[in-house]
């Protein structure tokens, strides 16, 4: 059976409260052996905690502040993020970046919860992790101007062009490739086929974005096979070695 890493899996959300240790066990039966879980804001962190206590060996916590989370006030959020950061170890910084899909109000209080947090990546030497919806050329910039060679991570749920994928490269940072590879509109067709094994992660983003055949509905962690074996065949190669691949690609950044 192949091993798999979720590189970005919202399994501490209430929408799998009835049947969360079901959910895992399914995931772990079909190889999902580490979930990686982005923290969205202040609301989030006590589920996300409890998940990681109750299951340390599969769900590792990260802890940042999400875009979709910035208002006015965002200072009190990133004050509880560095505090948090400080307590104990994290496997990365995130979710963090820029959504400009929702709401653009507040895009330059996100710019600067970014580069604050950034700025926290580096102090804490942890990989970053980056929401980018609607906003790549936003989120690339601040990215690149703080870019010493001391910052990785990884440009989450990727689904730009080839022109971007060669930026994240050289920038050090993976792509995140989930369910949207599998849409028959996702773009990911065009671009895959020209960008490196090395520079790609799985994650399923769960419970959004299910890959086909179940889109449309809860996302989770047991179909990331889905999204290997279509990536697999974008690549033109064997599913197995898309595993064994992108499992120590995310291994070796989480464990900086």
């Amino acid at each position: 059976m192949m091993t798999l890493v979720d590189s970005h899996a919202h399994i501490y959300s209430d929408k799998f409260d009835q049947d969360r240790d079901e959910a895992l066990a399914r995931a772990l039966g079909e190889g999902v052996e580490k979930i990686y879980m982005p923290n969205i804001d202040h609301t989030s962190i006590d589920s996300m905690l409890e998940t990681e206590a109750k299951h340390p060996a599969q769900c590792i916590a990260m802890m940042g502040l999400h875009p979709t989370s910035v208002d006015k006030d965002f200072e009190k959020e990133l004050y509880l993020v560095e505090e948090w950061l400080g307590k104990r170890k994290f496997a990365a910084v995130g979710e963090c970046g820029i959504d400009l899909y929702w709401d653009k109000t507040f895009l330059p209080q996100q710019q600067e919860a970014l580069r604050v947090q950034v700025e926290l990546a580096k102090k804490h030497q942890l990989p970053i992790v980056l929401h980018t919806r609607d906003s790549f050329d936003e989120t690339y910039e601040i990215i690149a101007a703080a870019q010493d060679g001391s910052l990785t991570g990884i440009f989450h749920c990727f689904s730009g062009t080839a022109a971007q994928a060669a930026k994240v490269k050289e920038l050090g940072f993976l792509m995140g490739i989930g369910g949207v590879a599998t849409f028959k509109n996702g773009g990911l067709d065009q671009v895959l086929p020209h960008v490196a094994l090395d520079d790609l992660v799985l994650e399923t983003d769960c419970p959004y974005l299910a890959p086909v055949p179940h889109r449309g509905k809860r996302n989770e962690p047991v179909y990331l096979p889905l999204v290997a074996r279509r990536v697999a065949e974008l690549l033109q190669i064997p599913v197995e070695e898309v595993a064994e691949k992108t499992t120590n690609n995310a291994l070796n950044l989480f464990a900086l």
